[in-house]
């Protein structure tokens, strides 16, 4: 058979993936949809997580990374510009079909998890929420074992003569991300002496950004939909959520704003 567009995307099975829990309420399409693309977009970002990534293992030249952070940045945006499309459901449209999830959640994306883990901020509870699904628990006991892309990027600093220290470096990768006084000395002399260098790291504080803004867009969303009411699947809803704002994925670079010098 001749591959055409819609056999090579496999439109008919992408048009089939939205079945209504509901009798058929109106909103529920919108609301799959988004979420839906969603977990399209979190695949893409890993996707292109584990290429920086590889690109710091491989000891590249650090602007082959840049191009792969920025389209990462850029899908940050989109996934933002999706609440406001989520926000046109009203409160009203919303519980028309809430009841029809049951314990389904977004607390339970278990790709939202592994981007998670890939950005450093590890808890082995999320592991214990999917004991009884051993396919995705393994993906996430995986991502949770390997280095961060924090990890990782220090580990190309040592390669390229950067003094970390020797606790930074054996470190355990399923630990999460802590400040260091040490490596903020570091990225000080790397700003003032390694452009290419700066700007990767510049890239990190926009995708630090990112995160925190659709994380806050996210809260907004959920707590005017459905207010302080539990979310679905036995979550605490909103107030859950705004325990995760505004917490650094990569703290150092925050902390050394204060200390720059010409």
């Amino acid at each position: 058979m001749q591959l055409t567009y819609h056999s090579y995307l496999k439109i008919e099975d992408l048009l089939n993936l939205q079945e209504f829990r509901s009798p058929g309420e109106h909103d529920e399409m919108l609301f799959i949809i988004i979420h839906q693309a969603y977990e399209l977009w979190f695949k893409q970002i890993l996707h292109e997580l584990d290429h920086i990534s590889d690109v710091l293992k491989e000891n590249a030249a650090i602007v082959t990374a840049f191009h792969g952070m920025k389209r990462t940045l850029t899908i940050l945006k989109v996934l933002v510009h999706q609440v406001d499309i989520l926000e046109t459901m009203t409160p009203l449209e919303f519980l028309s079909f809430r009841d029809y999830l049951e314990t389904a959640s977004g607390f339970q994306s278990y790709q939202w998890r592994e981007l998670e883990f890939k950005l450093g901020q590890k808890s082995a509870i999320h592991l214990e929420r999917f004991a009884n699904e051993p396919q995705i628990l393994r993906k996430l006991e995986h991502r949770f074992q390997e280095p961060s892309l924090w990890q990782d990027f220090l580990t190309y600093l040592h390669h390229n003569g950067y003094p970390l220290p020797l606790e930074t470096l054996n470190r355990t990768d399923n630990e999460s991300i802590t400040a260091s006084a040490d490596i903020q000395q570091i990225l000080l002399s790397i700003y003032h002496d390694n452009p290419q260098l700066a700007q990767f790291c510049e890239l990190l504080v926009d995708l630090d950004e990112g995160i925190q803004e659709w994380r806050y867009r996210h809260v907004k969303m959920v707590e005017r939909t459905i207010g302080f009411k539990p979310g679905t699947g036995g979550s605490a809803g909103v107030e859950y959520l705004k325990k995760s704002l505004f917490k650094p994925l990569f703290p150092d670079l925050w902390a050394i704003r204060s200390s720059f010098s010409k």
